[in-house]
């Protein structure tokens, strides 16, 4: 049976995890056997992730305005609207919006099993003004 799922409230990105203004709302966490995550994130101009890994890897969609993904260690993507990117599992990267404009996307991942020891996400240090591409 197709279920409607509960609309929860856009939530201000902590600051431990973003520089800058940062809103996502949680579309979507599943249950066994399912394991998918699904949210819609904000960025304003500049702001952007610290660096992250998951557990099991994350696809980006862009939904609109310009933004970057980066790997650490590899070249920057830029991203615009209708991009989809894509980052391994356990690969340290960080996502955000270009200096002068807004960046949305869909993020999709999915959460290790529960009976492991893995988390979801590891977060790291902010992002650097010295890396960001600004």
């Amino acid at each position: 049976m197709t279920e409607l799922q509960p609309k929860g409230p856009t939530n201000r990105g902590p600051a431990e995890w973003f520089t800058g203004d940062v809103y996502f709302n949680a579309y979507y966490r599943g249950t066994e056997p399912s394991r998918a995550r699904l949210n819609l994130v904000r960025f304003t101009p500049g702001a952007r992730t610290a660096w992250h890994r998951h557990a099991l890897g994350q696809t980006l969609h862009v939904t609109e305005g310009l933004g970057y993904v980066q790997s650490r260690g590899e070249e920057l993507i830029v991203l615009h609207p209708g991009d989809t990117a894509y980052t391994p599992a356990g690969e340290w990267h960080w996502h955000g919006a270009t200096a002068d404009q807004f960046m949305c996307h869909l993020a999709l991942w999915e959460a290790p099993d529960p009976d492991g020891d893995e988390p979801e996400t590891v977060w790291g240090d902010l992002l650097t003004d010295e890396e960001y591409p600004g």
